[in-house]
């Protein structure tokens, strides 16, 4: 009994560790599993070829993928294919990781922003538009015209840097 009113007493005088939370923000670890982003190519062009293996591996069934085929005309992504439906129920989702692992293009990551809330349930399905980071500084949005055969690939082979 002695024994835990000492630890009380000792407690009371040792400095509170208070943070003024919406102002101040605690750091996240490099490790922790917050809200999905999916990802751009320097160029612009979306990283998600829409194979849908992040959908297959999600154990929640929180992703649902629609994917359609790029012509030269309309790019979205390199390779034949992107994603022209990406919806994440951020409800179900569990944030396990399973669909950054998946990803062969590491078109999804999950990010460190932790304030998720929705005022209605249908705001908790984040679409594409909202998933997606916006087009780096010297990019291009998408869709893109490109040159015919220019991307054969679902990855772009990466650039000399002394070009």
């Amino acid at each position: 009994m002695f024994q835990g009113l000492k630890t009380t007493f000792k407690e009371m005088f040792r400095k509170p560790v208070t943070v003024q939370y919406p102002e101040e923000k605690r750091p996240v670890s490099k490790r922790f599993r917050g809200r999905h982003v999916l990802e751009r190519y320097e160029n612009g062009l979306e990283k998600c070829i829409g194979c849908a293996l992040c959908a297959a591996a999600c154990p929640a069934d929180a992703i649902f993928v629609e994917s359609s085929e790029n012509t030269d005309n309309e790019r979205y992504s390199p390779g034949e294919r992107y994603a022209s439906t990406y919806e994440i129920n951020m409800l179900r989702c569990i944030y396990c990781g399973f669909c950054e692992d998946a990803c062969p293009t590491e078109a999804i990551v999950l990010g460190d922003q932790y304030e998720l809330s929705f005022e209605k349930r249908e705001d908790s399905i984040y679409t594409k538009e909202r998933l997606i980071v916006p087009v780096p500084v010297g990019g291009r949005p998408t869709p893109q015209v490109t040159e015919p055969g220019l991307y054969n690939r679902a990855v772009p082979e990466m650039q000399d840097p002394q070009d």
